[in-house]
């Protein structure tokens, strides 16, 4: 038992963030990005933050604990965040927008653009967009005091590092430590949530850092007014945000068909000339195929003759695409990354030792996805959980790091295969083979969460004889996570 409870003490210890949302979508007789989005209501999001005791969080510069909670009930409650916080939480609904993380240093806000209009074409859809309005204050006196609008999540998370003694005054990533994004991070669908409409595929999470001080500072009003400008006490960062892009190998046929109808390959400047179309559909992809999002740099006017679709791997345009132009291809986090393991494992963020950091998170919608099409329009469920290690290992080599942070539940789920005997399937030669149909999941807290289970592997091919390999995960609200691989043999 000592042994164990040691094992436990150390998957602790290797654990900095741990944080989790719940969203509930309702989405009723909506239009998404495409074909002219109006509203996507989302409501209660929880936002609970677990940390080691290498890290504390605060959300007003005074409380410092190894966990906080933010909700739409308390982000801007005094008794939680600072007075003056320019926390929003979407009220009226998200509305689709689009950034690729660079920073306003006047505003100490991220740039992001909405839908100004949409306009069908023969081949695709004209975009014209304009600023999010993030940039404005209405606090008297307090110049580094924005507001963020509404249609997305925002709030400013603290966090102290006290892992080293010097405090680095120098903003210089060489001199800071690298944060990784837990493998068990995830958005997906609910249990009682409607599948296969692919909203989830088109969230992103943000994390802006906007500057920081030594972790001696005990003045709130010191630490809650830090700002992308440098001063006696303050190291602005501003760097460009980490944005994290979930479930990006995942696309519903929905958005694949719908994508194939309306993009065309485009070959000449005029967005509205039917000339400037060829008769072709544009790049063919699949259900799991990953597909670059171009993303929207600055704002777009009718003149400018933009297409949503501009960029090589959709009609082939480029003319409006690059560093500088309208669209840019940016370079999410993906689930890709976060999977890779030892040396191959990409940091996600890094913190400076001693210090304390300003980070504002984004939670919103990413308009210039193809998954954010009309057929998410259908209300669901959807949950977001994400967390922060110092250390690169693999989740698979130790599986449950997370579990005793979360509720108290630590028992995972379990997966039954029917037919299975010890993890093999015998298939006769061209025999029908549905491996979700065979599957089911049961929780010791939640039961049935079947819908929930993820084929991660799959290359059964009946109408050849041999050894195949199929693969499912699932995961409980509590973040315990199970995988079970099976072997099937066709002969």
């Amino acid at each position: 038992m000592a042994k164990k409870a040691k094992k436990r003490t150390k998957r602790i210890k290797n654990l900095i963030v741990v944080c989790t949302l719940s969203s509930m979508v309702f989405i009723v007789a909506t239009f998404a990005w495409f074909i002219g989005m109006r509203t996507v209501n989302v409501s209660s999001f929880d936002v609970s933050i677990a940390t080691t005791d290498s890290l504390l969080l605060s959300l007003d510069g005074k409380k410092w604990d190894t966990t906080v909670t933010i909700n739409s009930t308390n982000f801007n409650d005094t008794n939680v965040v600072y007075e003056g916080n320019a926390n929003t939480w979407s009220n009226g609904g998200l509305i689709p927008v689009s950034s690729i993380g660079e920073m306003d240093t006047t505003t100490s806000r991220m740039k992001l653009y909405e839908k100004a209009s949409l306009t069908a074409t023969a081949g695709g859809y004209r975009l014209m967009a304009s600023q999010v309005l993030n940039n404005q204050t209405t606090v008297e006196n307090f110049d580094w005091q924005y507001n963020e609008a509404k249609g997305y999540v925002a709030f400013d998370l603290f966090v102290k590092n006290f892992s080293g003694t010097e405090y680095y005054k120098e903003n210089n990533v060489a001199n800071e430590e690298a944060i990784y994004l837990t493998t068990d991070s995830i958005v997906k669908v609910a249990n009682d949530g409607v599948r296969d409409t692919g909203i989830e595929n088109s969230i992103r999470v943000a994390f802006a850092q906007i500057g920081r001080v030594t972790a001696k500072t005990t003045d709130p009003s010191k630490i809650t007014s830090i700002t992308c400008t440098d001063n006696a006490d303050v190291t602005g960062i501003c760097r460009t945000a980490q944005i994290w892009e979930p479930n990006e190998a995942k696309h519903v046929q929905a958005a694949i068909d719908h994508y194939q109808e309306s993009c065309k390959k485009r070959t000449g400047a005029d967005v509205l000339d039917k000339t400037s179309y060829t008769a072709d559909a544009c790049t063919a992809f699949a259900t799991t195929d990953t597909l670059p999002t171009y993303v929207i740099a600055k704002e777009i006017t009718a003149t400018d003759a933009v297409d949503v679709y501009d960029g090589e791997k959709y009609n082939t345009y480029t003319e409006n695409v690059g560093e500088g132009k309208y669209l840019h291809a940016y370079k999410t986090f993906t689930d890709h990354d976060k999977n890779l393991s030892g040396n191959q494992r990409p940091e996600f963020i890094s913190l400076a030792p001693n210090s304390i950091t300003k980070v504002r998170v984004y939670v919103y919608i990413e308009g210039q996805d193809i998954d954010n099409n009309d057929l998410a329009s259908i209300g669901k469920k959807i949950s977001v959980a994400f967390g922060f290690t110092k250390d690169r290992y693999d989740f698979a080599e130790d599986p449950d790091y997370i579990q005793e942070v979360i509720n108290g539940d630590v028992t995972p789920p379990v997966i039954t295969v029917a037919g299975a005997q010890e993890d093999k399937l015998t298939l006769a030669l061209n025999a029908d083979f549905d491996a979700r149909a065979i599957v089911t999941a049961n929780d010791a807290e939640e039961g049935d969460i079947t819908p929930r289970i993820d084929i991660v592997n799959n290359t059964v091919n009946t109408a050849q004889a041999g050894t195949y390999l199929v693969s499912y995960v699932v995961s409980d609200w509590a973040g315990n996570y199970t995988q079970k691989d099976i072997t099937v043999v066709v002969e």
